[in-house]
């Protein structure tokens, strides 16, 4: 793993509710990375506005602080999947640096 991308510490929901309160939707802006590793199929299925609703809507299961200050939220996701998103917010708009459908694997790893 990259040092930058490890664990710095583990953020409360309530402090994530907090962190995000004064964005609205519009102010969540997918980059260019997040979606680089789709096909054109995909991006239909995965767009930027499923990922945008589910950092205002959806409660997260884990918010964690990484090294380079992005923050990692997992979600419940469909066919009782989960996904990461990776987020970088700063004093006027959350960026969604990237976001993958965790494998069985890194499921197993969350919230520990």
């Amino acid at each position: 793993m990259v040092f930058e991308h490890s664990v710095d510490e583990k953020i409360s929901k309530k402090k994530f509710s907090s962190m995000i309160s004064k964005f609205d939707i519009e102010d969540i802006e997918v980059t260019d990375h997040a979606l680089f590793r789709l096909n054109e199929k995909q991006r239909k299925v995965y767009s930027g506005d499923i990922l945008k609703k589910m950092i205002i809507e959806k409660e997260p299961i884990e918010i964690c602080k990484q090294m380079n200050d992005n923050l990692a939220i997992i979600y419940f996701f469909e066919n009782n999947r989960k996904i990461k998103i990776l987020i970088r917010i700063s004093s006027n708009k959350i960026y969604i640096v990237t976001f993958y459908i965790l494998n069985r694997e890194q499921e197993e790893k969350v919230g520990k």
